[in-house]
């Protein structure tokens, strides 16, 4: 009886260190929307989605759009995007990312889509309007 005890207690160890040791993903793929508005914010923004994707094990384990608008909306323009904004914006799209802009943005902006960096989708019922679409599809806030 004291060889069982024994066995049985090595054995909860190594499981309750196996567990705590190894990461755990939820069988559900997240979805989630962030928010940028803040120009300032936007290297951050995009940051906080490339760690996002390799804290849930990778791009297979997450659905994420970014959506823009306000003042961020200029650091995607073609014209003004840095080349650390372009590559992560094409990295990110690489790992199924989905950038949206804010139409009502854009006319303030007078821009077009093809003035913005490739890849985005314009959203002309508003920036705020698609994060609550968003929401109701039970995509998660995160607002960097």
């Amino acid at each position: 009886m004291k060889a069982l005890t024994s066995y049985l207690t090595a054995a909860f160890a190594l499981l309750l260190i196996a567990s705590v040791a190894t990461p755990v993903f939820s069988a559900e793929k997240q979805k989630v929307v962030y928010h940028v508005a803040d120009a300032e914010k936007v290297q951050f923004a995009l940051g906080n989605i490339r760690n996002h994707i390799q804290g849930v094990g990778g791009p297979e384990n997450v659905e994420i759009v970014l959506v823009v608008h306000g003042p961020a909306g200029k650091m995607f323009q073609d014209i003004e995007a840095t080349d650390q904004v372009r590559d992560m914006v094409k990295s990110l799209q690489g790992d199924g990312v989905q950038f949206d802009m804010c139409g009502n943005t854009m006319r303030a902006q007078d821009v077009e889509l093809n003035d913005l960096l490739p890849g985005f989708v314009r959203v002309d019922q508003g920036g705020v309007v698609r994060i609550a679409e968003l929401q109701q599809q039970g995509y998660i806030y995160i607002r960097p």
